[in-house]
């Protein structure tokens, strides 16, 4: 029996499916020794694709700009991070978008300096309450300007029953409240009060009387009385207002005096007051401005009037055009 030689075909293919395996076993042993690496390094912290890339220079993003805050709004105190807190927040800043951040974050425009500015409160108007609506004084009525006026800053009051009581006698304890509430000046240190017998601690008017004398709008009676009831004529209320108020007597009083038809009527003691009340506009007349009436009963309506006007010479109120102020003649 003859031997018969292997065949060459069948021999070289066993040797390369052979190699085939070989070369196969070592690539999955190869592959899965990098899978193994690449994982292991990711736990620790790496990026694959970082090993892969050139690693850029760490740079910190810039600090951001303080927002300041207004001065009325109350400052939020953000606390401080460790030096190591710092450096691990150091990342990339983003880009500040207005409209995504948080109603507290919003961006505020910067002041123009670091000076504290001081909080501008809107000033407030003082408002004068409408005047009073007396049941007794018609819109028609000769003083109703002025006491509308005076009503409405309480420096006039009227009744319980809503009526002002125009043609009603004003006594001299309340012409002293009147000039209390119109002027308000405080006491004078200068002058000491008088101690009037006729009137006692508990009057309702003590204060007020004191105040009018102090202050030299009025005066008092020999042996220590006032009157305080006694209905105060028209004369004493022009001589009051020029002395409280210390206008000066013209030079001229003689030819002012004789506007007045009943100029004789004037006591000699208030001849030049009357002359300063005139030139100053102070006096009013109703019905007819050449009648003086000076030692007539002042009534509510004709103190009002000229208290009005005594508040007009010292700039307190604006002037109204009535046809009963007497104007000082030419």
């Amino acid at each position: 029996m003859t031997n018969t030689p292997p065949d060459p075909k069948s021999s070289q293919t066993n040797a390369l499916d052979f190699d085939e395996f070989i070369g196969i076993l070592v690539a999955f042993v190869t592959i899965g020794a990098i899978l193994f690496w690449s994982f292991s390094r990711k736990e620790s912290g790496w990026n694959f694709n970082s090993s892969l890339l050139p690693s850029p220079t760490p740079t910190t993003s810039p600090t951001p700009l303080a927002i300041p805050t207004p001065p009325d709004v109350g400052t939020r105190q953000t606390p401080s991070a460790s030096p190591q807190e710092n450096l691990s927040r150091v990342t990339p800043s983003p880009t500040v978008n207005p409209n995504n951040l948080p109603q507290e974050q919003a961006p505020v425009p910067p002041l123009t300096s670091n000076r504290t500015l001081p909080l501008v409160i809107p000033e407030q108007k003082s408002t004068i309450p409408p005047p009073i609506a007396f049941t007794d004084v018609p819109s028609d009525f000769w003083a109703r300007r002025f006491i509308d006026v005076l009503s409405s800053r309480n420096i006039i009051k009227g009744y319980e029953d809503y009526t002002f009581r125009p043609n009603q006698p004003v006594t001299r304890a309340e012409f002293a409240a009147i000039v209390e509430q119109a002027f308000g000046k405080e006491l004078s240190k200068t002058k000491n009060t008088i101690s009037f017998k006729d009137v006692p601690p508990g009057f309702w008017a003590n204060s007020a009387i004191d105040q009018a004398v102090s202050t030299g709008f009025l005066k008092g009676y020999p042996n220590k009385v006032f009157r305080p009831q006694q209905k105060i004529p028209r004369v004493q209320i022009l001589v009051a207002l020029t002395s409280g108020m210390n206008l000066n007597v013209p030079a001229s009083q003689t030819r002012i005096i004789s506007f007045y038809r009943d100029a004789k009527e004037i006591p000699n003691y208030a001849t030049d007051k009357i002359a300063a009340a005139t030139a100053n506009s102070l006096v009013v007349n109703y019905p007819n401005p050449k009648a003086l009436n000076p030692n007539k009963e002042a009534t509510r309506a004709e103190v009002a009037a000229m208290v009005y006007q005594a508040l007009v010479r010292t700039g307190r109120l604006d002037a109204i055009q009535s046809e009963y102020i007497v104007k000082v003649p030419n």
